[in-house]
């Protein structure tokens, strides 16, 4: 049972909401503790001695862990070792791989994108391709096939060969290709561009070790292009490193003002403020938010928002003011534990409120949102009134979670109909789109913009195919139903088959044309209003 000690000491550390530190600190704790852990210590060993069946100590200490650290807010979390690594590579700036995008249609893998000069172009994969094998042996089927073992499979050392068998289109007998994996680039921003020769947008995707970097070198591409202002695009955008955000946020703001600041019980206040060197710091500026920008995304549009340096654009942001610290235990495994809250220079705590213990509440809080008509009407938000804070100009704003935009644009639901919601619940746009472009690719590949494919496109009565696929699927459409959604549906298979043939900037450039927030932001900067004023 010896071996057991530290691990429980770990739990009753956390019980406490300690975070060991110096050695006067983890005193304090041991004495704290000490009565708990020879507690814990007495029903493990009668449990191991007197119970009716064998069990496995560690198995029991694994489920332990997990249940105790929810126990303590939504975000603090345990890694099992078997789980560091592609935890911690979501956020790095590269990856061992074999060089693909891919999406899982119909239980197999279809590549979607084969990366430049990575391991899979150089051998000669080609976007449609369907992976069949690896390494010899059938990968394909109902979970056999999901995402997550596509990924450890695809995924390895570098240097490392895998051995696939490919399905081409036009192809009768499957492809072989031995593939060395390598280091495979993972990009932050996949998609900027001038919006009217005017407007520089960049879509963010993450905040990860190369985001900064990537960051700058579009913000001075889009400068040199004559950008006049910019829009930073963050919606759907879920948070990373907070030193990144620092980094971007401090481009836009003035010598000493304050980006943000976190403050807990063991973690002394700490303000982090711009040094003045922003490349950007008069350039009229528009951020977009919505329910899914979380933690580093409302660090950004919080400190634009209270410093009054530019305008939110969009709806309420997630509200995840935690900090979390990875702290390595012995044996490999982590705890991602929270020391600190986050607050916007104003003094408000971005984190929206949970209570302890209980994640299903908190984990259903978008679907909550979303009853209650907040997606639809800036009147369904309800003001914490007793939080209310001002900006540096005196602009009200307020606390209680999350960041709530300068300018509200509602999700537009108008052409939804049962037909639509099935049919997009159920992937059949995306499983049409991947089969339209592979049996289509060679007669296409002579469109190299998204304006000249989706007008070939739209000459294809693709609305009309489409209804068809899904009725064979077993989803059928009244002519009522068809003549409401044929726009959104035909608007979603073109951005869908532009992805699938011309990549990740063709399709937002396109998808951008009707998009209401980034309407609403051009709006804002033609008429000079990006740099907001008190009312």
């Amino acid at each position: 049972m010896k071996r057991l000690i530290p691990i429980l000491v770990t739990i009753m550390c956390l019980l406490l909401g300690y975070y060991a530190g110096t050695s006067n600190t983890m005193s304090q704790i041991e004495k704290q503790i000490a009565p708990y852990n020879n507690k814990f210590n007495e029903v493990l060993s009668t449990v191991n001695g007197m119970y009716v069946d064998e069990i496995e100590i560690d198995s029991i200490i694994e489920k332990c862990i997990p249940k105790v650290v929810t126990e303590l807010d939504p975000h603090s979390v345990y890694v099992p070792i078997e789980e560091v690594e592609e935890t911690n590579s979501e956020l790095e700036s590269s990856f061992s791989g074999i060089g693909i995008r891919f999406t899982i249609q119909e239980d197999t893998i279809n590549i979607s994108e084969v990366i430049r000069n990575g391991p899979s172009e150089k051998v000669g994969l080609l976007a449609g391709d369907r992976i069949i094998k690896v390494n010899d042996t059938l990968f394909v089927g109902k979970g056999v096939c999901t995402n997550d073992k596509a990924m450890k499979k695809l995924k390895g050392p570098k240097g490392s060969f895998v051995k696939l068998g490919v399905q081409r289109y036009g192809e009768s007998d499957l492809l072989d290709f031995i593939i060395r994996r390598d280091q495979i680039p993972v990009e932050s921003i996949e998609a900027y561009y001038l919006i009217n020769n005017k407007w520089g947008y960049i879509q963010v995707e993450r905040f990860a070790e190369n985001t900064f970097a990537e960051f700058i070198q579009a913000m001075i591409e889009l400068a040199y292009s004559n950008a006049q202002g910019f829009i930073i695009d963050l919606r759907g955008n879920g948070g990373g490193y907070m030193s990144i955000a620092l980094e971007m946020a401090n481009q836009f703001l003035e010598k000493g003002d304050i980006i943000v600041y976190t403050e807990g019980a063991h973690s002394p206040k700490t303000i982090e403020r711009a040094n003045g060197y922003g490349l950007f710091r008069t350039t009229p500026l528009v951020v977009l938010v919505d329910e899914t920008s979380a933690s580093a995304s409302e660090i950004i549009a919080g400190t634009i928002q209270d410093n009054d340096r530019g305008t939110i654009i969009g709806r309420r942001s997630f509200g995840k003011g935690l900090v979390q610290q990875p702290i390595e235990l012995s044996d490999g495994s982590q705890i991602r534990l929270t020391i600190a809250r986050y607050h916007t220079p104003s003094g408000r705590c971005i984190q929206k409120p949970y209570n302890k213990g209980n994640r299903n509440d908190y984990d259903m809080d978008l679907i909550d949102r979303y009853n209650r008509g907040e997606y639809f009407s800036q009147d369904s938000i309800h003001h914490n009134k007793e939080l209310v804070y001002k900006t540096k100009q005196g602009r009200t704003v307020y606390g209680g979670g999350g960041i709530m935009p300068d300018i509200f644009v509602s999700s537009d639901t108008t052409s939804i109909t049962k037909f639509a919601s099935d049919v997009l619940s159920r992937g059949l746009i995306s499983g049409f789109s991947l089969k339209y472009s592979n049996g289509n690719r060679h007669n296409l590949a002579q469109y190299k913009t998204f304006e000249t494919l989706t007008a070939e496109l739209k000459k294809q009565r693709l609305f009309d195919k489409f209804v068809q696929f899904a009725a064979s699927k077993g989803v059928k459409a009244s002519k009522e139903e068809k003549e409401k959604s044929e726009e959104i549906l035909t608007h979603s298979l073109c951005s869908n088959i532009t992805y699938q043939l011309l990549g990740m900037r063709e399709h937002v450039k396109y998808r951008n044309q009707s998009d209401s927030t980034v309407l609403k932001a051009i709006e804002v900067l033609e008429r000079g209003e990006a740099f907001p004023i008190k009312k």
